[in-house]
């Protein structure tokens, strides 16, 4: 019995953050398609008062965040053309401990920008369209998943 205590503690400890860490890429990926991903574009009622402040509505009860966020990118493609883009990131961005990229080309994106700081209760945001290259994090080197924007070009 005491060879199998010790074999289960062994893969606990090994395999266990493994398990840890392999449930938190996933949560990013999906987090980053929930929050990042708008194809095709959603049309908010006028009572948000405009794509942003309705978007980040959204944005902040799926984040599960009080504040407001100061700045919001999000991209108006599909989603496969965006998951092509970290098939291969050979930068590290050691700022974020994490693979990124910058796209060759430009994508179709807004940028929800908060006007003032204000109450966690009524958050407001200028809405920007434009076309802009893309600074990505990845989940990995190869074959990876965006995870988060960390820029505009």
């Amino acid at each position: 019995m005491a060879p199998a205590m010790a074999w289960l503690l062994f893969l606990q400890l090994v395999l266990g953050p493994t398990v840890v860490m392999d449930n938190r890429l996933q949560m990013a990926i999906k987090n980053f398609r929930d929050v990042n991903i708008d194809y095709p574009k959603v049309n908010y009622p006028k009572g948000f008062q405009g794509y942003c402040n309705g978007l980040m509505a959204y944005v902040r009860g799926r984040m599960k965040m009080w504040q407001c966020p100061k700045i919001h990118y999000m991209i108006h493609a599909p989603l496969k053309t965006v998951q092509k883009l970290c098939k291969y990131s050979e930068s590290f961005c050691e700022n974020y401990n994490k693979y990124c990229t910058l796209t060759q080309d430009s994508f179709p994106i807004t940028v929800c920008s908060l006007v003032l700081t204000q109450p966690p209760t009524s958050c407001r945001y200028n809405s920007t369209l434009a076309n802009q290259r893309l600074y990505l994090l990845c989940s990995g080197e190869h074959d990876a998943e965006p995870v988060d924007i960390i820029g505009v070009y």
